[in-house]
C-alpha cells in the first residue's frame, strides 16, 4: 500500500474520529451504562458506540483488511494476519468513566509488524493526532494542522518522563536514571505517545503490560514524528504477535533528550 493511499485512508478517518469523540462526551453526560468484562476491566456504552463508529468507517475504507478491536477480539484465536487493523475505541476507560480528560480513541494499521498508520483522538483536550508514514505525523488543534517532529518543548537540562502509575517500579526508575530524568509525570492512555511526538515530554518506560491495541496508534504517531521506540532491552517493538501481548517499552523523543 503506497503512501498516497495511506494518506487518503488516514484523512478519511478524521471526521469519524471527531464525531466519535463528541459521542463519547455526549454519552458520558447522559450517564454511562457500565459492565465488567471477563478480565475484570470495565466497559461502557461509550466504548461500544465509539467502536461501532470507527469499525464501520474502517470497514468501508478497507473492506478486505481484518479488524482486531479490543471490544470484539477473540483472545482464544491466534492472530496470523500480516496486515490488519488494531482498534482500541477508548483507551483509558477508567479515566473516561471517572470524567477525566486523558482517554483516547485509537486505530492503527499494521503492515508486516509495523504500525504505519495511526489516528488518536483526545476528545476532552480537543486534540486529534494522525499519521500515515515516516515524517508524516500531525496534530489537529483549534482547527489548525501542525506537523510533529518531537522537538523538545521542555527547558534545557529538564528531562521529564511519563508514567502510567504514580510510583514506578525500581526497574523503571533505574532505567529513567540512565537518561538523567529530572521529574516524572503520571499520565493515562496512549496520550503519552502523542505528547512525546509533540516534544512536550521526553521519555516513557514501562514493563510488559497491556495489549497491542493499547499502543499501536500512539506508537505510529510518535515513531513517524521521529521518536525512538524499542523494548527495555533495546529490541524492536513489533506487532502481530499471536496473543497480542505487549513486551516492555521504551519511548525516547530523541537519542539526546537534551536536544
Amino acid at each position: 500500500m503506497n503512501k498516497l493511499k495511506l494518506k487518503e485512508i488516514a484523512e478519511n478517518l478524521i471526521e469519524t474520529f471527531q464525531f466519535a469523540g463528541k459521542e463519547s462526551i455526549r454519552l458520558f453526560k447522559e450517564g454511562l451504562k457500565i459492565e465488567i468484562k471477563e478480565d475484570n476491566s470495565p466497559v461502557s456504552n461509550g466504548d461500544l458506540r465509539v467502536n461501532e463508529l470507527i469499525t464501520k468507517k474502517i470497514y468501508e475504507l478497507t473492506p478486505s483488511i481484518p479488524i482486531v478491536s479490543e471490544e470484539t477480539v477473540d483472545l482464544g484465536k491466534k492472530n496470523t494476519s500480516k496486515i490488519f487493523w488494531l482498534i482500541d475505541p477508548i483507551d483509558g476507560t477508567k479515566e473516561y468513566i471517572a470524567g477525566k480528560d486523558e482517554f483516547t480513541l485509537n486505530a492503527a494499521l499494521i503492515i508486516n509488524t509495523v504500525p504505519v498508520l495511526g489516528v488518536v483522538g483526545v476528545p476532552k483536550k480537543n486534540r486529534l493526532f494522525f499519521t500515515y508514514g515516516p515524517g508524516e505525523s500531525y496534530l489537529i488543534e483549534q482547527n489548525k494542522i501542525r506537523k510533529l517532529n518531537c522537538k523538545k518543548q521542555q527547558p534545557k537540562n529538564k528531562i521529564v518522563a511519563l508514567s502510567s502509575v504514580i510510583k514506578p517500579s525500581d526497574l523503571i526508575l533505574n532505567k529513567l536514571k540512565e537518561y538523567n530524568v529530572t521529574s516524572i509525570v503520571k499520565m493515562a492512555s496512549s496520550y503519552k505517545f502523542c505528547v512525546i511526538a509533540t516534544g512536550e515530554y521526553d521519555i516513557y518506560a514501562a514493563r510488559e503490560r497491556a495489549n497491542e491495541w493499547d499502543y499501536a496508534a500512539g506508537h505510529a504517531v510518535a515513531q513517524n514524528a521521529g521518536a525512538i521506540i524499542k523494548t527495555l532491552d533495546e529490541k524492536p517493538f513489533l506487532y502481530g504477535k499471536e496473543d497480542y501481548r505487549n513486551p516492555s517499552l521504551l519511548i525516547k523523543r530523541a537519542e539526546n533528550l537534551n536536544d
